[in-house]
């Protein structure tokens, strides 16, 4: 059980799937008293997809962290974050059933991480994925996630393993503002892709219609929120 640098725990996990469904894997990690990258630790998953990946990788920060000590988590999976801060709470009203009277997906890991948030103090804090300058604890899990589902193999600080190879520039984007959701103690015309209005002029956002892949690569689920970019839906915040 890992407990706090200070009086709160900062960490950060991701998950990864090449495919998506593909080879899988996750990560989490949790700073040192500098606030850099000080233990983590990564995993395969085999065959599964890219949300299966985030929500893993959530738990296994959760299991790890001490129950007892309030952690900040940061994530760049709005699937993830939301469906424990937001959706939950009407899922389990609803006998695990989403808005649409269908089985919540990915169920047996929400109810899992639903009991590990029990009696503890969470702040979910949304980062932006692959930005130039981003958060440094969340560009290690993603690249410790990347890793881990391209080679299948377990990784981490305990394991006396080096840091996950370092992202190519080219894949990163200007680093833009991030968002938090706390979880304290549990107390017109169509788009052409058919999402819904087509954005002219000011950035328009509105629920995707369909779950799809936004230009930086990771998938948005159905319901989500996405806005127009130059090159297709994706997510507000990739604009």
């Amino acid at each position: 059980m890992i407990g706090p640098v200070a009086d709160r725990i900062i960490a950060a996990c991701d998950g990864a799937s090449k495919g998506n469904p593909g080879p899988a894997g996750w990560a989490w990690v949790i700073a040192g008293s500098t606030g850099e990258p000080d233990r983590w630790a990564a995993g395969p998953l085999g065959t599964a997809t890219n949300n299966v990946a985030e929500l893993t990788a959530l738990e296994r920060l959760l299991s790890t962290a001490d129950p007892g000590t309030p952690i900040e988590v940061r994530m760049d999976s709005q699937y993830a974050m939301k469906a424990v801060t937001t959706w939950l709470p009407n899922w389990k009203r609803n006998g695990w059933k989403n808005a649409a009277g269908k089985p919540v997906a990915n169920q047996e890991l929400v109810v899992r991480i639903d009991a590990l948030l029990a009696g503890r103090t969470v702040d979910f804090r949304y980062v932006p994925a692959h930005q130039v300058d981003g958060d440094k604890l969340n560009d290690f899990a993603d690249r410790a996630a990347s890793q881990a589902a391209r080679t299948q193999q377990p990784a981490g600080s305990a394991e006396g393993s080096p840091p996950p190879p370092p992202a190519p520039d080219s894949s990163r984007k200007p680093a833009k503002g991030a968002r938090s959701a706390k979880a304290g103690p549990r107390s017109g015309s169509k788009a052409p892709d058919g999402h819904g209005p087509s954005a002219s002029g000011p950035a328009r956002t509105l629920k995707a219609k369909y779950a799809g892949r936004c230009r930086c690569g990771r998938p948005y689920a159905a319901g989500e929120s996405i806005s127009k970019n130059p090159d297709g839906w994706g997510h507000p915040d990739c604009r």
